[in-house]
């Protein structure tokens, strides 16, 4: 299956899931960009980029009407902040939702009105499996992420005709730079090794171990292609077993 021909940007895409899936969609032939806020590690990934806050409208629209039409939109830009439900503060409250959610919305609403156009798109987003379950001292980012896949329900619905789709991935724990910093935070807390903090993690997944950021990206993979262009409004979960066990 090759994507030549078509254009991806990747919100999120210099570093762990984002940075997999730009070079997975790019080997299968496509033109990619990656966006982000830091621009050194954009730099870093040899595509091109932009720069893009996602929880800024003024900052999406321009960076989209910079990038022009484009085929295929993985939206991966996201982050974790923990703490008690009823400690979190309105300051990591808002945040949660602004990056998670609202950045997902607001590409949404920047990226799809020219697939419409085109006739064909992928809206990707990349969710959690905390979109699914509950987990301890993550009200916040969960909240979002459970936002996300009915943003994504609807979308597909909405999109059924126009040959566009809208999908999410929910990874479980994945081997990224966003996990190494939770890692760090457990470490912190509790005085345990890194190999311990891990084990507490993962203790759910019957696999053992974390995703890795390939096993992700090649589902990214195959929605972005001609062959899934019946799998809409779809949370594909990638966890090892984790939600079923």
């Amino acid at each position: 299956m090759t994507l030549e021909g078509k254009t991806v940007l990747v919100t999120g895409g210099g570093s762990g899931i984002g940075l997999s899936c730009a070079k997975r969609l790019a080997l299968a032939g496509a033109k990619v960009m990656v966006t982000g806020r830091k621009e050194a590690s954009l730099k870093a990934t040899g595509f091109d980029y932009l720069t893009l806050d996602v929880t800024d409208e003024a900052s999406v629209r321009a960076a989209f009407e910079t990038a022009g039409p484009i085929d295929i939109l993985v939206n991966n830009a996201g982050a974790a902040a923990t703490a008690p439900a009823l400690k979190t503060d309105m300051d990591m409250w808002q945040a949660m939702l602004a990056v998670n959610l609202t950045g997902a919305f607001l590409c949404a609403k920047a990226a799809i009105p020219a697939m419409v156009k085109n006739g064909w798109g992928r809206y990707i987003v990349i969710g959690s499996t905390a979109g699914l379950k509950g987990y301890a001292y993550t009200a916040a980012y969960s909240a979002a992420k459970h936002g996300v896949l009915g943003l994504v329900k609807t979308l597909g619905i909405e999109l059924a005709k126009t040959g566009v789709t809208a999908n999410a991935i929910c990874p479980g724990f994945t081997q990224t730079p966003l996990l190494d910093g939770s890692l760090d935070v457990i470490m912190q807390k509790t005085g345990c090794t890194k190999e311990a903090a891990l084990d507490m993690l993962i203790k759910d997944n019957p696999m053992g171990r974390p995703v890795r950021p390939e096993e992700v990206a090649e589902a990214v993979f195959y929605l972005a292609g001609p062959l899934a262009a019946a799998t809409n409004g779809q949370s594909i979960v990638i966890d090892g077993g984790e939600c079923i066990s």
